[in-house]
């Protein structure tokens, strides 16, 4: 009996060593991933950028404007904003979905012990009354473990494995685009925050010339100088500049509420900054580096990019239905009757039990399966190129926009000079006798309203330079120009020097 039992497994060897030689000489189904057609980007810019020297750390770039308590606002919001913990939170979710199919690759074991009671019937097939030694009751003792192993032949395995790494990618990338935003908005709340607080103070002090205009009116008017109709325009300018004081509070309060939520706090974590003042930031051409730049530094790209490389590996996962599949089983352990000689040499037992499984008819459903992730692929292919082209519209709306706003800010900044100056010589012509009170206060009228404009024209180009920067991927640390999602976008992207290492480069 042992010697057949020999022969028996030294046979099995033959089997074993074939499927050893098909597993190392399988291939995987479906197509391999390459890198999508470039998108064409276009030549440059659509206006001229003008040259500067300046360097950006367009990691931190909020650092280089000089405001420690922005710097402050965010680090803290990079290290407690609740969107970013979720980001990461599905970061890890997506590394342990890629565990589990690298699991595939391993077999799956498992160990079992009983004790079971039985009785068997004298009056069944097997005479148990009749076979001398053997007990009608019977405790059974059982040990041992079972094992089974599909082996990978057509790179099921594979293929999965190759979208879950892309998935992860993509969750990365996802992380670094919600850093982006984060960081924007931050700094968004707070350039709005202090804008607002210019603003406020411009019209107030324009509310209190327009005050004073109508407190002489209604002397003048009193002393018979000056017609009612003096008095009621002289009111209506003052209750039109006075009505909007209160949205301005409303935006400066709300802008300070919307960084305590960005923080991971309550919303009055930041109540304070409404009270306190900083100074100006400048506004100045920033340099943006060549147009193809961006779409290295674009997560957003990156994230489209890998959901392509698992789209086109889960066509893979779904062929590989159409082939059959190996799984070898196996199985070992002690048995007896007896507990004290349960792990005997006697009581081992073992089976191995290759398998295989073919889905030889299923009404169609692997080939559509097939066809859908075909479609899906498409569709990344398709979502891929929308978020190059979006990533270039942004990039040229927002530098557009910026552009605008500092030629606006220096205009409205001209334009405050030289009210400044008008009211100075008013002031001496006040002071001579040239002029009546009337008219010196209307030359600071003029000017409260310029400083009124010039602190909201300010404001929005502030806002506007968070959106460049966030357009042009701002925030995080961008790949290596060899990384795959640089080469993606083509010669365009790959073979020009990036923005961070060339020295003269091209700025708003």
């Amino acid at each position: 009996m042992k010697t057949a039992s020999l022969i028996r497994y030294r046979t099995t060897r033959l089997p074993v060593t074939a499927l050893v030689a098909l597993l190392l000489g399988a291939c995987a189904v479906g197509p391999d991933y390459r890198q999508p057609p470039p998108v064409d980007t276009g030549s440059g810019w659509t206006r001229s950028a003008a040259a500067d020297d300046a360097q950006v750390d367009l990691a931190t770039w909020w650092k280089s404007l000089g405001d420690p308590v922005l710097d402050r606002l965010v680090t803290t919001a990079l290290s407690d904003n609740l969107d970013l913990r979720q980001a990461q939170a599905r970061i890890s979710e997506a590394r342990a979905l890629r565990d589990r199919a690298a699991g595939g690759y391993a077999p799956s074991v498992g160990v079992s012990s009983s004790v079971s009671r039985r009785r068997q019937s004298e009056n069944g097939p097997l005479p148990i009354g009749s076979i001398p030694g053997l007990e009608r009751d019977q405790t059974i003792y059982d040990a041992g473990f079972d094992a089974a192993w599909e082996i990978d032949l057509f790179g099921r395995t594979r293929r999965a494995m190759e979208s879950a790494e892309a998935t992860v990618e993509a969750s990365q990338a996802d992380a670094n685009d919600v850093r982006i935003s984060v960081v924007a908005e931050v700094a968004r709340n707070y350039f709005t925050l202090r804008g607002a607080q210019r603003e406020l103070a411009a019209r107030e002090a324009s509310v209190d010339t327009l005050q004073q205009t109508l407190d002489l009116v209604r002397r003048r008017f009193d002393a018979g100088d000056a017609a009612q109709a003096d008095v009621d325009a002289a009111q209506a300018r003052l209750a039109a500049a006075s009505a909007g004081v209160p949205g301005i509070q409303a935006r400066l309060r709300a802008a300070a509420l919307g960084l305590g939520v960005l923080l991971g706090a309550p919303p009055e974590r930041e109540l304070s900054l409404v009270d306190t003042r900083a100074a100006d930031i400048t506004l100045t051409p920033i340099p943006v580096g060549e147009r193809a730049d961006i779409l290295r530094r674009r997560p957003d790209v990156r994230a489209a990019e890998r959901r392509l490389a698992a789209g086109t590996a889960n066509i893979g996962v779904a062929t590989a239905e159409l082939f059959p599949k190996l799984t070898i089983g196996a199985g070992g352990g002690f048995q007896s009757l007896d507990a004290g000689t349960l792990f005997d040499s006697a009581s081992q037992t073992f089976s191995i039990m290759p398998l295989i499984s073919w889905r030889v008819f299923d009404g169609g459903r692997v080939r559509a399966e097939i066809r859908a992730s075909e479609a899906r692929q498409q569709q990344a292919a398709l979502a891929y190129e929308k978020a190059v082209l979006a990533a270039l519209g942004d990039a040229e709306r927002a530098l557009s926009n910026y552009r605008h706003g500092l030629d606006a800010v220096q205009r409205q900044h001209a334009a405050v000079e030289a009210a400044r100056r008008s009211y100075a010589h008013a002031r001496e012509r006040f002071a001579v006798g040239d002029i009546a009170l009337t008219g010196l206060l209307a030359e600071e009228r003029v000017l409260r309203d310029a400083e009124d404009a010039h602190a909201r024209i300010h404001s929005a180009t502030a806002v506007d330079l968070v959106a460049l920067y966030k357009a042009l991927g701002g925030g995080w640390n961008a790949p290596a120009s060899t990384d795959p999602a640089s080469s993606a976008h083509g010669p365009a992207a790959g073979s020009r020097q990036t923005s961070q290492t060339r020295g003269g480069r091209p700025g708003v």
